[in-house]
């Protein structure tokens, strides 16, 4: 998504996302798998840091592929110029394979059917359509079960119009600290893929390993890793610590607009959830849910001014709320951090995500378009 400097003139709230530290966690994360190929994630407009533009600097970052959601976000790829290979994960229609093939996108296979007009599509248009095969190993979600793919492998032998590129799986559990089911996990995919030179074909890529996986286990990377949120400095649950040097790629900053003293007894904003404990001095910023800055964070969240934490108090609104100073000061103006570092304190994403009773990919896509996006190195 390209900035509109209209608003970005005008709209005091902005996130600013570093394209220098997405580049250095490409770096890092290929010092940890070796061989591997790397794919990076970038559904949801990026994990909410701009599907074009970080698109544009992983291809630059020297990453093998890149993964997305769904088609529109593929072609949306392709429009802003990137040449590199780009898997759709998400389930499709028989009338979107047209689309994959004719813009070399990769495509999820994920059952007999699928195969059958994948197929036919690409015969129709005389092109070759490239294939990932997917494998349910306990995700129960997309894919055919591991216990059942017999009969979906042996259909790929047949297969006179289709590149079969990768096949892969996904996890369900390896953000937590159990790692039981996700080594179960990697164990019914392994024997999947044994089916290709027990007909001596060649594999395909075998990828099953995101952020966690391809951070805590390096028996998962096999021959491409797909991490997504990790990519962009956040760890996937409070179990999986950061230690490997990643990046916050982004922050998120507005200006105080407004500036009030509060009566003792007076309550704040919709429903009157919070009332001033004594006469305090209250700042109004122009941000709220309409942004993707949770309802759930009303009387939880803190911010920073001045280097200083201040709370947020009574019920966010759909486009400002209101923060507490006490016998603080702000003025009109004064920049205002909800995530990022100011002074010696800093909010990440993991801290809202808590207090919302949410995970930090909610936080991360939930900010909006409605927020110019600045980009810098």
């Amino acid at each position: 998504m390209i900035p509109d400097y209209r608003l970005l003139e005008t709209r005091p709230t902005v996130m600013q996302v570093d394209l220098s530290a997405l580049s250095r966690n490409v770096e890092r994360v290929k010092t940890l798998i070796g061989s591997a190929h790397l794919m990076a994630v970038v559904k949801a407009n990026a994990y909410g840091h701009g599907l074009s533009e970080c698109g544009i600097c992983f291809e630059k970052s020297g990453v093998n592929a890149l993964g997305c959601a769904y088609l529109e976000e593929a072609l949306m790829l392709r429009d802003a110029g990137v040449k590199i290979p780009i898997l759709v994960f998400g389930g499709l229609l028989a009338d979107q394979i047209n689309g994959y093939i004719e813009h070399d996108i990769d495509v999820t296979a994920s059952s007999i059917d699928k195969l059958n007009v994948i197929e036919s599509a690409a015969q129709s248009l005389k092109r070759r359509a490239r294939i990932h095969l997917k494998i349910d190993t306990g995700m129960e979600r997309l894919g055919v079960h591991y216990y059942s793919a017999q009969a979906f492998l042996e259909r790929v032998l047949e297969l006179k119009h289709c590149d079969v590129v990768g096949i892969f799986s996904h996890f369900a559990c390896s953000d937590h600290l159990d790692k039981t089911l996700t080594k179960l996990q990697l164990e019914r995919f392994l024997e999947c893929c044994d089916f290709f030179p027990k007909h001596s074909l060649p594999m395909p890529i075998r990828h099953i390993a995101n952020t966690a996986a391809t951070l805590e286990l390096p028996e998962t990377h096999l021959d491409m890793v797909r991490p997504g949120i990790g990519l962009y400095g956040v760890m996937p649950s409070p179990e999986v610590p950061n230690n490997y040097s990643l990046e916050t790629c982004m922050s998120l900053r507005t200006r105080v607009v407004y500036f009030k003293v509060v009566r003792e007894g007076s309550g704040v904003s919709y429903g009157h959830r919070w009332k001033a404990p004594q006469d305090t001095r209250v700042v109004t910023l122009p941000i709220g849910y309409g942004d993707g800055y949770s309802r759930a964070l009303s009387n939880k969240a803190s911010v920073l001014i001045a280097g200083k934490r201040y709370p947020a108090v009574g019920s966010i609104c759909m486009d400002q709320f209101m923060v507490n100073l006490g016998k603080g000061e702000a003025f009109n103006g004064d920049e205002v951090v909800l995530i990022g570092s100011q002074g010696s304190d800093a909010i990440d994403v993991q801290e809202l995500a808590e207090l919302a009773g949410t995970i930090p990919y909610e936080i991360l896509v939930g900010m909006n378009a409605r927020i110019p996006r600045v980009y810098r190195r």
